[in-house]
């Protein structure tokens, strides 16, 4: 397998970091191990791509077509959107999937999109747990200029995605804060 690697590759591939656990099994186990590990990678993967389809499919179905398209439908055609949108999202899910192997490692790949969010979503925490005058309205825009933010730097600076995180926490807290205080209590209580 490695050899068939090295070959396909020119061996650029091989040395990526991608590739650190395949090849330690391949070249550190015995053989019934290796399919035993194989197997388990699988059906890990199998069962996770189903019920991440099943899941895009379902919120498909229902929060979309369902809500907005065919209000009284029957389950029968409710059934029949929903397998197609299980091959959409499928199709899709490939797309990205070929696509990704030109970003480089895996992990960094997931925390550059991630950091996009998951420092805005911090800041809203911290939001609610730390100031006491934070409004529901003052959230909701403090995570939209957190994520704004976030973009802005990603496209426009030289800064680390990791520092991504804190900016997005850092924006929506502040924001959130403005905001809140820009909005009455009066307001907020006739809001929710």
């Amino acid at each position: 397998a490695t050899e068939y690697i090295k070959s396909s590759s020119g061996n650029k591939s091989f040395n990526d970091v991608n590739y650190v656990f395949p090849t330690f099994v391949v070249e550190n186990m015995p053989m019934g191990v290796i399919g035993l590990i194989i197997a388990a990678i699988f059906a890990a993967a199998m069962s996770s791509i189903s019920a991440e389809l099943n899941a895009l499919a379902t919120a498909t179905t229902i929060d979309f077509y369902r809500r907005h398209f065919k209000k009284d439908g029957t389950d029968k055609e409710y059934v029949l959107f929903g397998r197609i949108a299980t091959f959409f999202w499928g199709i899709f899910a490939c797309i990205v999937a070929i696509y990704a192997t030109n970003l480089g490692s895996l992990i960094e790949v997931v925390n550059k999109f991630g950091s996009f969010f998951y420092g805005s979503l911090l800041g809203v925490f911290v939001l609610a747990f730390v100031v006491k005058r934070a409004q529901a309205r003052g959230a909701f825009f403090g995570l939209l200029f957190g994520i704004a933010s976030v973009w802005i730097a990603s496209f426009y600076t030289d800064i680390e995605f990791l520092w991504f995180n804190v900016i997005g926490c850092l924006v929506t807290v502040l924001a959130g804060y403005l905001i809140s205080l820009t909005v009455s209590e009066e307001n907020n209580a006739i809001a929710a």
